[in-house]
């Protein structure tokens, strides 16, 4: 609307080109390692609005695994607030996302992920808490959260959290 004698598509393809070739600065969030390090694989995923190229320069950058499941901008019709992501990224896992806890820092993700059915805690990452407040939960970080498994006894995991409201 702002332009229309440009090429829509190839913009976005020039913007996303442009944020995959700048990773100065990248920083992993708080207890994102942590976290990550704590669960298994394939129990869960990365649901993100940006394309898969993105994500996983991203994470190589700060270092963190690559799921073997992640659904990106591509893999989906309708993004966020939509619950599509949401839903793709619980049946990749093989789970009813009445099963999932997601964690977002942005209110249309909160919105999908709810729509989608599943519990959702707002981390204020780049929305400050009161946009986040149509989450289950607002913890100031992931460093809030601890994960434990017990594969042996029982598949769930138990998720701790301090320090949320």
């Amino acid at each position: 609307m702002v332009g229309p004698h440009l090429d829509a598509l190839r913009e976005a393809d020039l913007i996303e080109k442009a944020e995959i070739d700048d990773s100065e600065g990248l920083q992993v969030l708080p207890g994102a390692r942590e976290l990550l390090e704590r669960l298994p694989s394939d129990r869960y995923t990365i649901v993100t609005s940006g394309g898969r190229t993105l994500a996983t320069t991203r994470l190589h950058a700060v270092g963190l695994p690559i799921p073997p499941t992640m659904i990106t901008a591509s893999d989906i019709i309708r993004g966020k607030p939509d619950p599509q992501p949401y839903l793709r990224g619980a049946a990749a896992l093989g789970f009813d996302p009445t099963a999932c806890l997601v964690f977002e820092d942005a209110p249309s993700g909160i919105r999908a992920a709810r729509a989608a059915g599943a519990s959702v805690i707002g981390i204020p990452t780049t929305y400050p808490r009161g946009e986040l407040a149509e989450a289950d939960m607002i913890i100031p970080s992931l460093a809030s959260v601890t994960a434990k498994v017990d594969v042996q006894h029982n598949p769930a995991i138990r998720i701790d959290i301090s320090g949320a409201s």
